[in-house]
């Protein structure tokens, strides 16, 4: 991954956020010649430039992949484009189709024309679960993003020049994720809201979820969709995970926050799929990937689809459903939460709180060993 990396100009959309900063940090260390961050979210483009002020061959644009001569002039002597610009939140998506459409759909399409006019070697697209049997907007826009990246890689007629997709869970703590959304209502004493008592989800760091867009985009052969494997939550049992860790930083004792069940939202599903029935007669299993190849690969030519460290007998033989796997427990979902520093400086500031009470504890029996 070194050896690819090394003095590659590289084009992130959607740099702002949080996949799009993960990528950043993590391929900063492979020494590329250039990163060039592009997002339409002024603000936060400009913490990300005062971020990595003086960082050599770091750059940021303020563009929107609505607007295709932006990215095409962005994308001058680019070697590698990572696509992660999306309107990606369910509940406003079904109310502002026209405007995820323009995104989701219309971005894809001028990525891929400006990746083609020039030669860009590589693009890839980072997609979602909600691809996977589509019930809302976003998840439909998704799925037609992932099929025009397939279509366009099979056009794509320059040697080498390979175009993919990576499809992913849910990054927990990312921002409008449930994790601070149940941080502040353990904040303000509770109740948190669940939809349902059964929806499971899957879940990946951003941390993880960066690295294996890295590892996929070495490992494209052209047209594949790569589905990173991941643990299984129930998120009432994330909840009372959150409440468990958080209560007592906020003063609260976890048993006197209720958690209250609101229902499912407009376009929200129980649970969520990674592949289908159909796409699993199609795939090929590495240690930590799926991988869907495309199912028009016959018209792409000779391409040999081979992977370092391919399963040859797939463990999996149904459809990767977040109900089919087993999930974390409450112990193991603490664990996941603390040894991945998702709640940050909320569990630092319940280890002070146990601390100033064990100070106390300490003083009371040193004035009442002296009393006696």
């Amino acid at each position: 991954m070194q050896d690819f990396f090394f003095n590659k100009v590289v084009l992130i959309t959607g740099a702002a956020g949080t996949v799009g900063q993960e990528l950043i940090r993590q391929l900063l260390r492979l020494n590329p010649a250039e990163i060039r961050a592009l997002d339409n979210n002024e603000t936060e483009l400009f913490f990300l430039g005062e971020r990595y002020r003086g960082t050599h061959g770091f750059f940021v644009h303020l563009g929107d992949v609505r607007d295709a001569q932006k990215l095409e002039d962005v994308c001058t002597g680019v070697h590698l484009i990572f696509h992660a610009a999306a309107f990606k939140h369910v509940g406003l998506s079904e109310y502002h189709p026209f405007d995820v459409v323009q995104t989701n759909i219309l971005g894809v399409e001028n990525v891929i024309k400006a990746a083609r006019r020039q030669g860009v070697e590589r693009v890839i697209f980072t997609s979602s679960d909600k691809a996977v049997h589509p019930t809302n907007v976003m998840g439909t826009t998704k799925l037609i993003g992932e099929r025009l990246i397939t279509a366009a890689n099979i056009n794509h007629t320059v040697l080498g020049h390979r175009l993919s997709s990576v499809r992913f869970g849910n990054i927990i703590g990312s921002r409008g994720s449930v994790i601070p959304i149940f941080e502040e209502q353990i904040r303000q004493g509770g109740p948190v809201t669940i939809t349902d008592a059964n929806m499971t989800r899957f879940f990946m760091t951003s941390k993880d979820a960066v690295k294996l867009v890295l590892e996929a985009c070495v490992l494209a052969c052209g047209g594949e969709v790569f589905v990173t494997k991941m643990p299984v939550m129930r998120i009432v049992d994330l909840a009372q995970a959150m409440v468990d860790l958080l209560a007592p930083a906020y003063g609260f004792p976890p048993q006197k926050i209720p958690l209250q069940f609101v229902g499912i939202r407009s376009g929200e599903r129980l649970h969520e799929e990674l592949l289908t029935v159909q796409e699993m007669d199609r795939t090929l299993e590495t240690e930590r990937l799926f991988v869907v190849l495309p199912s028009l690969r016959g018209l792409a030519g000779k391409t040999n689809y081979s992977y370092k460290g391919r399963i040859e007998q797939p463990s999996l033989r149904h459809q990767y459903i977040s109900a089919q796997e087993v999930p974390l427990n409450i112990k193991e979902i603490k664990h996941f939460l603390l040894a991945n520093h998702i709640l940050g400086d909320f569990v630092d500031l319940e280890k002070e709180v146990h601390r100033q009470k064990r100070r106390h504890l300490h003083l009371v029996n040193d004035t009442q060993a002296g009393l006696a």
